[in-house]
């Protein structure tokens, strides 16, 4: 019986997969329904203020659902949002069972909808493939739960830790596969973060090239720069995606005019020590329902986000160059640590290849 709990709760996180890019700040779900060990029905939560994933199921139903089992990664929702509560339709549709990966830690949910099942007579069973379940929903756990933004962290560096030469060059240090697999990345996080720094010697766009899957979008685009040295032709401001600067009173108010009227939004952040206070600039982004951030900025922001302990996840590609150099840029800069045994720990790291190695892990707490 678990074996085939775990096909079919698979089915439903493949499904559930499909949504991303589109459905932030909303979570992942898919679900699939079972009737004499056959699939009758299939659905997700395809984009946000869109049916849910098991409504979407039920529509999809090829015969009638009654006496049916129905699995679905995450708890159902059982109130009222951008749609109604699928409680009332999963109830009333005569389902028998109802398999769930994890509970929903939405405090208006949170077990409520578990209750309410079983209360009705629907048998539930939960924590199928939890850990998959939990995976592929940490960023809504976390900006559901805590408020905050989920925070990735991408760098790209030589094998000897260089993510520029002494001149402050650095393109390309990852190849093409790897750039692919980033932007691939930025279409389905809500927003990328870069410093002043790499703004002014990169001169990025920070928007998704090459073919995306349909309905994703461009991220939002964040700029840290306490002084508001940004050119007004910066490409980043460029209208292909929304911008948000983040500044301190050092800013000149004639300038912050200027980039309002370009439609670009500015946030005033209180300052640490003369810097914009990250803490602070975190909060007021999750305020903006900005639930994931992938930081791509240089040495100084990696080092700021890290010592402010607001990274999630990291993400380090290692390109087999050697470059060379006691002044050449390296990933994370700072004042960095007295003794080994204060160094970040990373767990639960894997490794990946795209010619380059993808070393990928998170942070330990």
């Amino acid at each position: 019986m678990q074996e085939e709990y775990n096909k079919y709760m698979s089915l439903a996180l493949e499904l559930a997969e499909k949504g991303r890019g589109r459905v932030s700040p909303n979570p992942l779900v898919g679900s699939v329904i079972v009737k004499g060990n056959r699939i009758i029905g299939k659905g997700f939560h395809e984009r946000f203020g869109g049916a849910h994933a098991e409504i979407n199921a039920l529509k999809d139903a090829r015969k009638n659902v009654y006496g049916a089992t129905m699995f679905i990664n995450l708890e159902p929702c059982c109130h009222y949002g951008k749609t109604p509560p699928c409680i009332d339709k999963i109830i009333a549709s005569g389902l028998k069972e109802v398999i769930i990966g994890i509970k929903d830690p939405n405090p208006l949910v949170n077990g409520k909808a578990i209750r309410q099942l079983r209360r009705a007579g629907v048998k539930v069973k939960t924590g199928v493939l939890a850990e998959e379940a939990e995976k592929l929903n940490e960023i809504y756990i976390k900006f559901i739960s805590k408020k905050l933004p989920f925070i990735i962290l991408k760098s790209a560096m030589s094998i000897d830790g260089k993510i520029a030469t002494r001149s402050g060059h650095s393109r390309w240090i990852s190849n093409e596969a790897s750039r692919k697999y980033v932007h691939d990345l930025r279409s389905q996080v809500d927003a990328v973060l870069v410093g002043i720094n790499t703004v002014l010697r990169d001169k990025p766009e920070l928007t998704v090239r090459g073919k995306i899957k349909s309905g994703t979008k461009n991220p939002t685009r964040i700029v840290v720069d306490s002084s508001l040295r940004v050119p007004l032709g910066a490409k980043v401001l460029n209208k292909k995606a929304p911008s948000i600067i983040a500044t301190t009173n050092r800013a000149s108010l004639a300038k912050i005019k200027k980039l309002e009227n370009k439609n670009v939004k500015v946030l005033m952040i209180k300052s640490k020590n003369g810097r914009v206070d990250l803490k602070t600039l975190v909060k007021s982004l999750a305020r903006l329902n900005i639930s994931s951030i992938l930081v791509e900025g240089g040495g100084n922001i990696n080092a700021g986000m890290l010592e402010a302990n607001l990274v999630d996840k990291v993400l380090f590609f290692i390109s087999s160059i050697i470059i060379g150099g006691r002044d050449a840029l390296t990933p994370v800069e700072g004042k960095g640590i007295d003794k080994v045994n204060k160094a970040i720990r990373v767990k639960n790291t894997s490794l990946s290849r795209y010619d380059d190695i993808l070393i990928e892990g998170y942070i330990k707490r």
